[in-house]
């Protein structure tokens, strides 16, 4: 089975695609896989979920929650910005589906497959997030990066290798995102 693409990374990262694809087919169609692949990549969308955990954060913390959550929405702005606006233009790679599987409704995308803007964000919040969230406080952080990430395989508007770009860009650019948040926030956890 041929899905558009599939082939623009190589034949290596396409059977590694096929093979990812055959794996999650079985889960897709379940009433509660779907539900939640679906929920998760529209909370995905525009960092949404990202915004809401750091808005959650401001209402139980103090000012330094606050200024947290300011900067953490401007980081992530401008990580969605490098993302969308720069290294997807990059790739131009076509995605396995326009509109996502049809057994799920989810925002049709206007860029490029390569990479996942959700995987590559949620792994940038994570990693920012990941200065002031120690320990246990990280793991739901950690979970809800996760699912939003797999979700976009579920719903087929992403290759796997789309998601594992979106990691490791996620990654990359966390690094940079966490010393603009240390130099701006200064000691404040």
């Amino acid at each position: 089975m041929t899905t558009p693409g599939g082939d623009a990374l190589g034949p290596w990262i396409a059977a590694l695609d096929r093979r990812v694809d055959t794996w999650a087919e079985p889960l897709r169609g379940r009433a509660g896989f779907d539900r939640l692949a679906t929920t998760a990549s529209r909370l995905g969308d525009f960092s949404l979920i990202w915004h809401l955990l750091g808005l959650i954060a401001w209402l139980r913390g103090g000012r330094p929650a606050q200024r947290r959550f300011v900067v953490m929405s401007m980081l992530i702005g401008a990580e969605s910005l490098v993302v969308n606006q720069g290294v997807k233009r990059c790739f131009r790679r076509e995605r396995p589906t326009l509109d996502g599987d049809e057994r799920t409704r989810v925002r049709r995308p206007r860029t490029s497959a390569f990479p996942s803007g959700h995987a590559s964000a949620a792994t940038f919040a994570v990693g920012v997030a990941s200065i002031w969230q120690r320990g246990g406080r990280r793991l739901p952080w950690i979970l809800v990066g996760s699912i939003v990430a797999w979700s976009r395989v579920h719903v087929r508007i992403h290759h796997a290798s789309d998601v594992l770009g979106g990691l490791i860009t996620g990654s990359l650019l966390a690094i940079p995102g966490r010393a603009v948040a240390r130099r701006i926030l200064g000691s404040s956890r």
